[in-house]
């Protein structure tokens, strides 16, 4: 998408999600205020309100508490905080089963550079989507061309007697390559180089929006509050704009006010005012992609390859993350500036 960086100001740029992690601890480690606690997870909230107590237990030590002002729960789409928030408010979360499980697959380069169709993949600058009926298969180049990403989607069939906690499983590379076998050769000779016994299954499941994000000094973000399908490549995007939107909005809190619960409960619901509706939006449009990518035969599967062919001639694609509509809602939004310019008349209706 070489136009993107003309359209808004920055080069669209794909990146294996561990340079990412590995580039915010960088960032984090060069802030004084900022401390790591590894190998501790966290055992129960004690108290939301008026200051968030949390236990937490080193996986080699003993239990302890830690009190705060404000407590993030960034502990993803199985969040504990989020179920133990919830519960206190009389409610739950309300998972949505999507009935599509994926296949995440890496390839090194020394297992491509033999074939030069593969290998033609590997030092493009694009993403290719391979789409069929109820499946597709999304790949790209990361790690400076050193590793090929492929993640599909397809019919979830390994998951049905599962319990509600299992996400994963270890799948069979026999059935993988049965279920895209009326895929084209190149993509069989890729999906061939995965080690049996290394193919891992992920069932794909959102959440309903929940009633809140926030009660009392704490505050959900990213997967705890909106998890989301991968057929967008938001999920990452939105939690860091939570991030960025948590940093302007608590930075508005007055020095005065720095530990008054009152205030700290009413400027992380105006992150929830600010964030929740766009982040609610994004959820759906990922599912609603994802149908329109797994159509069967019919009309609809007619019309949705029309549009494929005319290649976003008419200002949209049915492939919603390449869409220039849906890529404009999303590139176009100043958050810091939002969240700014809207904090004080927010703050005012609480």
């Amino acid at each position: 998408m070489p136009d993107i960086e003309e359209k808004y100001g920055f080069p669209h740029a794909l990146g294996h999600r561990s340079s990412l992690a590995g580039g915010l601890f960088e960032g984090c480690q060069r802030e004084r205020a900022i401390k790591f606690h590894f190998s501790t997870s966290l055992v129960r909230v004690d108290a939301f309100s008026p200051k968030p107590v949390i236990t937490v237990k080193p996986r080699d030590g003993d239990e302890y508490t830690v009190e705060a002002d404000i407590l993030l729960a960034s502990d993803g789409i199985k969040s504990a905080t989020r179920k133990q928030m919830l519960a206190e408010l009389g409610t739950e979360s309300q998972e949505e089963d999507t009935g599509q499980a994926a296949y995440r697959i890496m390839l090194k380069r020394s297992e491509m550079e033999h074939d030069p169709e593969m290998l033609a993949l590997l030092d493009s600058d694009e993403v290719v989507r391979w789409v069929g009926e109820r499946r597709h298969i999304i790949a790209y180049p990361v790690s400076n061309k050193q590793i090929y990403n492929l993640s599909s989607a397809q019919p979830d069939i390994h998951f049905a007697s599962a319990t509600n906690a299992t996400y994963t499983t270890r799948g069979s590379k026999s059935e993988m390559l049965k279920m895209y076998e009326d895929f084209c050769p190149l993509v069989h000779r890729m999906l061939d180089l995965v080690p049996d016994g290394e193919v891992c299954e992920w069932k794909l499941r959102v959440h309903k929006p929940l009633p809140t994000w926030v009660h009392g000094s704490a505050a959900l973000v990213g997967d705890a509050c909106h998890p989301t399908l991968p057929h967008l490549s938001q999920g990452a995007a939105m939690a860091i704009e939570d991030g960025a939107v948590l940093a302007e909005v608590v930075s508005r809190i007055p020095s005065d006010k720095l530990h008054d619960p009152v205030t700290i409960t009413k400027t992380l619901k105006v992150y929830e005012l600010l964030r929740k509706p766009h982040c609610s939006a994004l959820v759906d449009l990922a599912a609603h992609s994802g149908r329109i990518l797994h159509l069967g035969e019919g009309k609809a599967k007619e019309e949705r390859d029309r549009l494929f062919r005319e290649n976003g001639k008419s200002g949209t694609v049915p492939d919603k993350w390449a869409s220039p509509d849906v890529q404009r809602m999303i590139y176009s939004h100043d958050w810091i500036k939002e969240a700014n310019s809207k904090f004080d008349e927010l703050f005012a209706t609480l």
